[in-house]
């Protein structure tokens, strides 16, 4: 089902060549995904804030279905901040995300990675 219409697989890579894989999921926030998606590949400079890494998104999308609340392994977009954020402990946002995917190989790489380190997501 990864390949279908509704879940895209997506691959974070990092500057050192480290991969997280994860799958963009249009049910939660289908407005906010397709317009992501279309942005593809995006790069950035990680930002840490507790157990979270965010990078630029370049897309300004407002609130979709968002959540105050996330799981380990969330992908989301963080509207007040424009921003693509990988949720890989128990913190939780700051303010409202709109949910968008979930990583699901490679969530370790995360843990280490050092502010300002650059990330691309692609497709895979």
């Amino acid at each position: 089902m990864a390949n279908s219409v509704s879940r895209v697989p997506v691959r974070f890579v990092i500057e050192d060549g480290r991969i997280a894989g994860a799958e963009l999921i249009r049910f939660y926030a289908p407005k906010t995904a397709d317009s992501l998606l279309r942005r593809l590949p995006i790069e950035g400079r990680i930002a840490r804030w507790e157990e979270e890494v965010y990078f630029e998104a370049g897309i300004t999308m407002g609130l979709e279905k968002a959540r105050s609340k996330v799981d380990s392994g969330t992908v989301a977009y963080w509207p007040m901040g424009s921003a693509s954020c990988i949720f890989y402990g128990a913190t939780q946002p700051y303010s409202p995300v709109n949910i968008i995917g979930l990583v699901k190989s490679g969530i370790e790489i995360f843990n280490d990675l050092a502010a300002g380190a650059k990330i691309r997501l692609e497709r895979t």
